[in-house]
């Protein structure tokens, strides 16, 4: 039988294990909405209080940072993926998604 973790809790979960990946590589997919997603692999350069922060390398060579809410982490909305073997980190999505 598994502990049902509040939501607030989650949050602060997904907040601490993310800020352990400082500096790794990761993909990140967000749902956008109306059909949209985005797929996009570059560095976790921060984890602050309410949002993550990647840094992503577009065309040319140029750099840009996307921000992410930890909520939508949490909501399935933004997924983190390890690029090297696809897997999912952090996943949170309930047992009865899953089924």
């Amino acid at each position: 039988m598994e502990i049902e973790v509040p939501p607030a809790n989650r949050v602060d979960q997904i907040h601490d294990e993310l800020g352990a990946l400082k500096g790794s590589r990761i993909k990140v997919r967000a749902n956008m909405g109306r059909s949209r997603i985005i797929e996009r692999t570059g560095t976790l350069m921060g984890a602050y209080p309410t949002l993550f922060v990647v840094e992503v390398e577009e065309r040319r060579g140029r750099k840009a940072r996307q921000s992410y809410q930890y909520v939508d982490v949490l909501t399935s909305t933004v997924e983190i993926y390890d690029p090297e073997t696809g897997e999912r980190i952090l996943d949170f999505s309930t047992e009865e998604e899953q089924q």
